[in-house]
């Protein structure tokens, strides 16, 4: 059960830094993963009142602030069309509307979920974090480091030429997902991120050059090989590791041969 004594709406992010270094005062969110839990919170720290639900497109960036919700970045056409579908695919499997309009960016990122279709989708783009007292950070960086005190404010993502296929496997359609995957082109050059291996979500770099030739069928083996050595996987209740590396050939494969089947259609 969750038990919270006090709530307090916050009127600055200051103030919000400030109560959130006490162990027992927790930012809620959408708090619909932290009500699933058992926990005594002395106070409860609500940010709906900064301004920090939007999502704001420049020709440069998106800047997405920590309490916008996954349906809101579901509907964004700025967002879709970026990313040729692949962010409404990544969000559409999450439980439900009802829960996706509640559930916030914020705390699918700043939770480093090992199951989170967010965090796999962001690490494939251009991404930063923007912290309260940290400052801006790559995700992929954030996504590694240890959970600290700070207020997470929202995310900025680059716009720098992509490709992007989203994929994710899942044992029925509103549950957590056996494997996801992106594969992108960010700019000329290669990536995978694999989440839910169970753990967290990993982004593979193509250090090798392997796809700078084309997508021949022998550059895709190649990656395909070196991505899935890459990505240490495990078990749980969902699958066991193997399954999962086999899917990590599938899903990476897959990806790329749909990218080669549009580049032939151009």
């Amino acid at each position: 059960m969750l038990n919270i004594r006090e709530y307090v709406k916050v009127q600055s992010l200051e103030e919000a830094y400030e109560l959130n270094q006490k162990r027992t005062n927790k930012v809620i969110g959408g708090m619909l993963w932290m009500k699933m839990g058992s926990r005594n919170i002395q106070k409860a720290i609500d940010l709906s009142g900064l301004g920090l639900d939007k999502i704001e497109e420049t020709e440069e960036e998106f800047r997405i602030g920590c309490m916008t919700t996954l349906r809101d970045l579901e509907l964004h056409p700025g967002l879709e069309a970026y990313t040729g579908g692949a962010m409404k695919e990544s969000l559409r499997h999450i439980v439900g509307v009802q829960f996706r309009n509640l559930a916030t960016v914020g705390g699918s990122i700043f939770g480093r979920f090992g199951f989170s279709d967010v965090l796999t989708l962001f690490l494939g783009l251009d991404t930063d974090v923007e912290l309260y007292k940290g400052g801006i950070v790559p995700l992929s960086e954030f996504a590694w480091s240890k959970r600290d005190n700070d207020i997470l404010v929202g995310l900025i993502v680059k716009k720098r030429p992509v490709q992007i296929v989203y994929q994710s496997l899942r044992l029925s359609r509103t549950d957590f997902p056996v494997l996801a995957s992106a594969v992108v082109c960010l700019d000329g050059k290669w990536r995978a991120v694999i989440g839910a291996r169970p753990q967290r979500a990993l982004l593979i770099e193509d250090e090798e050059n392997l796809l700078g030739g084309g997508l021949t069928e022998e550059n895709i083996r190649k990656f395909v090989a070196y991505v899935k050595e890459k990505t240490p996987t495990g078990s749980n209740m969902r699958a066991g590791a193997d399954y999962r590396s086999h899917l990590v050939e599938v899903q990476v494969r897959r990806a790329l041969e749909r990218m080669r089947g549009e580049e032939n259609a151009d």
